[in-house]
């Protein structure tokens, strides 16, 4: 992964990608008019620039990946962050470039999909929910090998600290992705997602909020935001901006039903592992609590989720496919993730 460069950007010499990255968010602390007052030449070299990283990334080439994921992820903090100044949120131009990382992020997810594979989910609802489930049980990312076997036996201090980093774009804002995506909802869908935000919420306990417990285990580990920024990978990045891209988007909100379903039903089964490992480091118990707690939470809202929000939605062929879409998109974007790891502890 290129190196992050700090409070001064992100270049790295002699890496363009990272070069435009860097202009690019140079301007997000800047007002939407001043960005969108630039030249119509620089504009259209910008925009091209943008376009060339996204031509590199789906080519194969990690450096591009990760400009490409950093940079999206930058822009969507302009929508997920109160902020402590003036942005560049509601600019034309970084809306342009948005949808142009977007737009790449979407095709190379769906190009991950095996042909024909949605295709091929029954019709009838309960059928299809079956079918779903068992989509994701023969999907080499379940029970991966980095959970049930580095993560529970072998990981260290270390190696669970990171772990804790790359899990933060979407474990350390849950909440924050299901207040998004339940707008524009009605009847047993959003009573579903209120009680899934409520639980989140400690149920109106503000020492029980999920994000507070989470954040509990920066202090146990003394992780820094500004490390936790550097530290993130584009396979990490990735996950964490379809998450954001999904449940903003109304146009998405099945594939954000199919996401966040299949991230609360794969849960239970990982927490234990981790649970097992900080028990095994003998790591202070006030950082485990966020999980223990999910292991038995997100059990009972994946089953609520499946019956009350798409066991509703399957009754439409074009909701059955999205919904597919998002679990495949978040199976496929996982096991590239957990992937990454394991190479990264081996050496």
């Amino acid at each position: 992964m290129p190196e992050v460069g700090g409070s001064k950007g992100l270049t790295v010499p002699g890496d363009p990608f990272l070069s435009t990255v860097d202009r690019v968010c140079a301007w997000l602390g800047s007002a939407p008019e001043k960005v969108d007052a630039l030249s119509g030449a620089e504009r259209s070299r910008v925009l091209g620039e943008v376009a060339d990283i996204n031509a590199a990334a789906a080519s194969g080439d990690d450096g591009a990946l990760y400009a490409q994921q950093y940079l999206l992820d930058r822009i969507y903090q302009l929508y997920t962050k109160i902020p402590q100044g003036q942005t560049a949120e509601g600019s034309v131009v970084v809306y342009e470039i948005a949808r142009l990382l977007e737009t790449a992020t979407a095709a190379a997810q769906d190009a991950l999909i095996e042909p024909g594979l949605i295709e091929e989910a029954p019709t009838e609802p309960r059928e299809y929910l079956t079918w779903l489930k068992n989509t994701a049980r023969n999907h080499r990312v379940y029970k991966h090998p980095y959970y049930h076997d580095f993560i529970r036996n072998a990981a260290s201090h270390d190696d669970l600290r990171n772990y804790v980093m790359q899990e933060s774009v979407v474990d350390g804002r849950f909440d924050d992705l299901l207040a998004m995506m339940q707008v524009g909802t009605a009847g047993a869908a959003k009573m579903e997602i209120a009680a899934n935000f409520w639980d989140e919420m400690g149920n109106g306990d503000h020492a029980q909020v999920h994000t507070h417990l989470f954040n509990k285990i920066y202090e146990v580990f003394e992780i820094s935001e500004d490390e936790l920024s550097r530290s993130l990978t584009a396979t990490s990045l990735l996950n964490g901006n379809l998450a954001v891209m999904l449940c903003r988007q109304r146009a998405l909100y099945a594939e954000a039903v199919g996401f966040l379903g299949m991230t609360e039903w794969m849960a239970p089964d990982r927490f234990v592992q981790v649970v097992h490992a900080w028990e095994r480091l003998g790591l202070p118990e006030v950082g485990i609590t966020y999980h223990k707690l999910h292991i038995t939470i997100d059990s009972q809202h994946a089953q609520g989720w499946f019956h009350n929000v798409v066991l509703p939605a399957a009754e439409s062929a074009d909701m059955r496919r999205a919904i597919a879409r998002g679990i495949l998109w978040r199976l496929n974007s996982s096991a590239a993730y957990l992937d990454e790891r394991i190479p990264s502890v081996a050496a």
